[in-house]
């Protein structure tokens, strides 16, 4: 069949308009949600905001941000992105190197294992249990530690590391390096598309921490900012400053609630551009097998 034929060309039509409608679909809401927390609480009272602001206003943000409770939770959040993220990517490559070598006896088993934690996962009171026993609740290195290695970014950084010529790796050692300056200096410089596509994949968990939170965290002072978000919206847009500055500026509850969304959504957004070259890169070679 030649590419530039009828039946191909209707193939990319139909596939653009699908990828399209779905795209929006995914867009509309968001749109709408941005549209709701610059528009006024008469307009979003009325249902008059669809994708476009209506009687602009910076009310709910200047709300958000002068609750001191948000800004703690938000920190939080990110400690917990960039300290996380950065022992998420020090202890996967710890593992994935070894397991990438075919010298390295018994990691046909270890693999093995480790596939049956992404079958079979450990039940919540066990782990909560666990958690006790470490001195671990309430802190946190509940959010960190726990999810330390994740087996699906574990296998895509081995698949990568496997890629790289043995050659480089029997010279560091003809030159006397050992296996850890050999990672360090030869292995992941190499290896930074997959390390940028696994740090994303990282980010985005470690931000959205939700349920280990509230599973281990009893301390409100400690709650990262999507625990922070649920509170919000569960008491109906009321913050640790009580509902004062809320009654006096007359503003909606369903705009504060918006504006918190995009304040918990946008940092991660934000990223993505950055490691996009090395993201599409890593996810392409990473999921070749030998």
């Amino acid at each position: 069949m030649k590419y530039d034929s009828a039946g191909r060309k209707l193939f990319l039509v139909c596939n653009y308009i699908i990828l399209t409608f779905l795209a929006l679909t995914m867009l509309f809401p968001f749109l709408n949600v941005i549209a709701q927390s610059f528009s006024s609480p008469g307009a979003i009272d009325r249902g008059e905001v669809m994708f476009w602001p209506v009687e602009f206003t910076f009310a709910y943000y200047q709300h958000v941000f002068n609750d001191v409770s948000i800004w703690r939770a938000f920190g939080i959040s990110v400690y917990i992105t960039v300290f996380g993220t950065f022992i998420n990517l020090a202890a996967t490559a710890s593992l994935a190197y070894p397991l990438s070598r075919p010298e390295y006896v018994g990691r046909k088993t270890i693999m093995i294992i480790i596939l049956m934690t992404m079958i079979f996962t450990a039940p919540l009171i066990p782990q909560f249990i666990l958690m006790r026993e470490l001195n671990l609740v309430n802190t946190l290195w509940s959010l960190m530690l726990p999810t330390a290695i994740s087996a699906f970014n574990l296998f895509v950084l081995r698949t990568f590391f496997t890629q790289i010529p043995n050659e480089l790796i029997d010279s560091s050692r003809i030159d006397g390096c050992s296996e850890v300056r050999t990672l360090w200096s030869i292995v992941l410089p190499l290896s930074k598309p997959a390390l940028a596509t696994v740090g994303i994949f990282y980010s985005v968990t470690n931000w959205n921490k939700y349920m280990d939170a509230l599973y281990y965290i009893n301390d409100r002072a400690k709650y990262p900012l999507q625990v922070k978000l649920r509170e919000l919206l569960v008491n109906e847009g009321l913050t640790d400053t009580g509902n004062l500055a809320f009654e006096a500026s007359s503003q909606s509850v369903q705009g504060i609630q918006m504006a918190v969304i995009l304040v918990a959504t946008v940092p991660i957004i934000l990223l993505y551009p950055f490691l996009q070259r090395f993201f599409i890169h890593g996810m392409m070679i990473g999921s070749i097998k030998e």
